[in-house]
C-alpha cells in the first residue's frame, strides 16, 4: 500500500517555482522504508474504518463522518468564542473565520478517507495514482480559498511550509502559485488611522508624501513610499496590516487545533512541531522593531566584509507595527531578462548568495535569515564595481524571522558537510547525530532532505548537477511511503535545524532559477571553504586554551599544523575556482564527478 501527504491546511508559495528537494535513498534502504511505511498504513486504516454496506446495496453515511464534523465545529467554534467573547461583532467573525477552516478540515479529512478507500479496491497503479492525484487537487483548491478568505497568518502559515517541498505532492504546490501575488492590501484609511494610534501624530505631521496605493503587500505588512518633510528623504514604510493583531492569537489557535486533528486521524503524519514553531517566530515577525533590531545587527556584520555587494537599507525608526527604511529598490533575483541586459553574470550571482547565507550560518556571531525567497531579495546594478569586482549589489528586506545559530552546532554542522562534499559517509552519520540526533536508519532521508538530492549522489558525490533521471526519481519519491518516516524524522529534530533546511531549501531554489553555467560545484567549493575555516577557528581555540597558550613550543607545532591543513583546503579550492572561470571565460559548461577537497 502507497500513502502519499494529504495536508488539508497547507502549500503555498515562496518557493513554488522549484520542485527539487525531495528526499530519496539507495535501493536497499528505499525497500526497508518502503517496507516499513507498508506496515504504518494498517493504522492509518483502522482509524478511518472502510466503508460497509446495507442490505439494500446503498452506503449508509458513516459514522466518523459525523464525529469529525461534530469535533471540527465545536473546537474551531470554542477558539472563536475564547478569543473573543467580549464583542459580539467579533465574536460572529471569529465563528465564521473558525467555521471555514474547521468545514474544509473536515471536507478534507472526509474526501482523503473515501478516496483512500477506493484506491484499495483498484488493481492497475496508473488508476490508483490518478485517484489519488485528483484527491490532492480537489482539496488543495478548497484549502487555497480559505487561506486567501481568512488571509494573515493563514498566507504565512502556506508561505512558511511552501519551503518544505518534500512534504507535500506537486498538486498542492502548483494550486497555491497564486498566493504568492494575492496577499492582502489594508486601506489607506486603515494605515492613517494605525499611524495615529502607534504615534500619537498624523501621517502628514511626518511625511510630506506618503502613497496611498502600496508599493507591494505581503501575508503580514505592506509597503508605501514616502518623503520625510524635515529631510526630504525618500523612504519606504512598512506597516503591519492594522487587523493583524487582533486576530493573531484565533489563527495561531485554529493552526494549532488544524494540525492536532490531523494528527488524530492521520497519526503516522505528526505536524504539531509546525505550530508549535509558529508560536514562537510569528511573535518576533509582528514585532517591527525587532525587525528594525535584526536589519541593525546584519548590516553592522556585514559592514566588516565590505568584499560582499550585500545592501541591507538603513533602519530610519521603528514603532512595533511601523517600520521606516532608506529606499532601496532592485529587481526580482530571476528576472534572468535585467540580469542579460544589465550585463550581471548569473554565476557571480550565484556565487555571491551562497557567500552571504554561508556568512550566516557559519560566521561568528553572525545572525541568520530565515526567510530568504524570492520576494525578500532584490539585485540591481551599481555605477561603480564594488571591492570584489562586482557590478551589482543583492538587497535583504524583511528581517522578522532571524535565528542565532549556536556556536556547537555551527561546527558539528561544518564537519558534517565537509564528510558530505568529501563522500565520507561515516563522519556524514556522525555528525548528523551531534547536529540533528539522528540514527542510521534514518540517516539516509536526513542526508537527502539536507541536500535535495539522491541519496545514491550524496553517497558517491553531489558535485554533479542533477541529471534528468534523479529529478524523476526524487519526483516520484513522495510516491514510495517515505513521507511518514520524513515527517517523524524532521519532527524529532532541533527547531533551529528545520530553519536551517528551510534557509537552504530557498537558496537552492533561488541558485537552480538563475540557470547558472557552472550547476552546484562553486557553491559547495564555496560553502566548503566557510566550513574548514569554522573548523579551523575550533581548532585554534582549542590550542589557545591548552596549558602555555597559542605560542607554547608544542601547542606552536599544533597551530602551525592545523594552520597547513586549512591552506591545504583553501589552495585546491582557489585553484579549482580559477580552473572553472578559465572554462566559463572560454564557454565549456562544467562537469564534475569528484570533490575538490577530497583527501
Amino acid at each position: 500500500m502507497k500513502i502519499t501527504w494529504l495536508n488539508p491546511l497547507s502549500r503555498l508559495a515562496t518557493q513554488a517555482t522549484s520542485n527539487s528537494s525531495v528526499p530519496w535513498t539507495c535501493s536497499s534502504c528505499r525497500s526497508q522504508l518502503t517496507a516499513r511505511a507498508k506496515s504504518s498504513y494498517r493504522p492509518f486504516q483502522r482509524s478511518f474504518g472502510t466503508r460497509s454496506s446495507n442490505h439494500s446495496g446503498q452506503t449508509p453515511p458513516p459514522k466518523s463522518r459525523r464525529i469529525v464534523l461534530t469535533a471540527a465545529a465545536t473546537g474551531a467554534a470554542g477558539a472563536g468564542a475564547l478569543a473573543f467573547t467580549d464583542d459580539i461583532k467579533h465574536g460572529y467573525e471569529a465563528t465564521e473565520r473558525a467555521s471555514r477552516v474547521a468545514t474544509t478540515l473536515f471536507i478534507c479529512i472526509n474526501d482523503y478517507r473515501t478516496t483512500l478507500n477506493q484506491r484499495d479496491s483498484l488493481q492497475d497503479p496508473e488508476e490508483q495514482d490518478n485517484i489519488l492525484r485528483g484527491c490532492h487537487k480537489r482539496c488543495a483548491v478548497r484549502t487555497l480559498k480559505v487561506l486567501e478568505k481568512n488571509g494573515g497568518i493563514f498566507i504565512k502559515l502556506g508561505q512558511h511550509l511552501s519551503a518544505m517541498t518534500y512534504l507535500l505532492p506537486y498538486e498542492w504546490t502548483s494550486t497555491f502559485i497564486p498566493l504568492q501575488d494575492k496577499c492582502p492590501v489594508s486601506s489607506y484609511e486603515s494605515i492613517e488611522q494605525m499611524f495615529r494610534n502607534d504615534t500619537g501624530e498624523e501621517l502628514t505631521d511626518y511625511f510630506s508624501f506618503f502613497s496611498e496605493k502600496p508599493l507591494g503587500a505581503a501575508s503580514l505588512a505592506q509597503v508605501h513610499m514616502a518623503t520625510i518633510k524635515e529631510n526630504g528623504q525618500k523612504v519606504a514604510v512598512k506597516v503591519q496590516h492594522p487587523t493583524l493583531a487582533q486576530w493573531a492569537p484565533l489563527d495561531l489557535a485554529l493552526t494549532k487545533f488544524t494540525f492536532s486533528t490531523l494528527k488524530r486521524w492521520f497519526p503516522e503524519y505528526d505536524l504539531e512541531w509546525l505550530s508549535s514553531e509558529m508560536e514562537v517566530s510569528l511573535p518576533q515577525e509582528l514585532d517591527f522593531q525587532l525587525e528594525a533590531a535584526n536589519a541593525i545587527k546584519t548590516k553592522q556584520h556585514f559592514a566588516q566584509i565590505p568584499d560582499l555587494p550585500l545592501l541591507v537599507p538603513e533602519v530610519i525608526w521603528a514603532k512595533k507595527r511601523i517600520l521606516v527604511m532608506a529606499n532601496e529598490s532592485g529587481h526580482r533575483l530571476d528576472d534572468l531578462d535585467y540580469l542579460d541586459a544589465s550585463h550581471i553574470d548569473r554565476d557571480e550571482v550565484s556565487a555571491t548568495l551562497a557567500h552571504i547565507f554561508n556568512e550566516m550560518i557559519f560566521g561568528k556571531n553572525a545572525p541568520l535569515h530565515c526567510d530568504p525567497h524570492g520576494g525578500n531579495l532584490a539585485i540591481r546594478k551599481t555605477e561603480r564595481r564594488r571591492p570584489g569586482g562586482a557590478n551589482f549589489e543583492i538587497i535583504i528586506y524583511d528581517h522578522g524571522l532571524y535565528r542565532e545559530i549556536p556556536e556547537s552546532l555551527q561546527r558539528s554542522y561544518a564537519k558534517m558537510w565537509l564528510a558530505v562534499i568529501d563522500g565520507d559517509m561515516g563522519r556524514m552519520k556522525k555528525y548528523s547525530h551531534e547536529v540533528a540526533g539522528i540514527t542510521e536508519e534514518q540517516f539516509p532521508l536526513f542526508a537527502s532532505a539536507i541536500t535535495g538530492r539522491d541519496y545514491t549522489v550524496v553517497s558517491s558525490s553531489i558535485m554533479q548537477s542533477r541529471s534528468d533521471d534523479e529529478k524523476k526519481t526524487m519526483g516520484n519519491a513522495l510516491q514510495e511511503g517515505l513521507l511518514s518516516d520524513l515527517v517523524q524524522m524532521l519532527g524529532q529534530v532541533p527547531r533551529i535545524i528545520l530553519l536551517i533546511l528551510k534557509t537552504n531549501d530557498l537558496t537552492r531554489s533561488l541558485d537552480e532559477n538563475l540557470h547558472t553555467r557552472q550547476g552546484p560545484m562553486r557553491n559547495f567549493m564555496i560553502l566548503a571553504r566557510y566550513c574548514a575555516k569554522t573548523v579551523f577557528r575550533e581548532q585554534v581555540e582549542e590550542i589557545r586554551g591548552r596549558e602555555g597558550g597559542l605560542w607554547w613550543p608544542g601547542n606552536a607545532l599544533r597551530l602551525t599544523a592545523a594552520w597547513l591543513g586549512f591552506l591545504r583546503v583553501e589552495l585546491k579550492l582557489e585553484a579549482f575556482e580559477l580552473w572553472l572561470t578559465v572554462k566559463r571565460l572560454v564557454g565549456i559548461k562544467t562537469q564534475f564527478a569528484g570533490s575538490p577537497i577530497a583527501a
